[in-house]
């Protein structure tokens, strides 16, 4: 076989093993509020979600600025707000493993409550 073929061939399974490494990888999507929304202070309101688990996922944890919830499980849902103050805040949903460690997948939405 020539060099030429080896080399197309290792280029190849090189890229074969990413592929199928990242298929297990978690996601978050945060399908409300939106990212820069507009909100009532001093009310709750509904985070909505799909989460996907990876291999080695857990749970997810949601923050509002520095609140950390407890452990979610719940893959596609809503989660209640706590009520906001006025001001800029920051929403995030980070899965983690059954040590509370990030496992990579996470999602950040800004929000004003006014």
């Amino acid at each position: 076989m020539k060099l030429s073929h080896y080399l197309l061939l290792a280029s190849f399974a090189g890229t074969a093993l990413p592929l199928a490494a990242s298929a297990d990888i978690g996601s978050v999507k945060i399908l409300a509020p939106a990212d820069n929304a507009m909100l009532d202070a001093d009310e709750e309101y509904p985070l909505n979600y799909e989460i996907a688990l990876g291999s080695g996922d857990d749970h997810f944890h949601v923050w509002v600025d520095d609140y950390k919830s407890p452990a979610q499980r719940t893959t596609k849902g809503t989660y209640t707000l706590p009520k906001l103050s006025p001001g800029k805040h920051v929403i995030y949903v980070k899965i983690v493993d059954k040590g509370h460690v990030p496992t990579g997948p996470e999602k950040t939405i800004h929000v004003t409550a006014r």
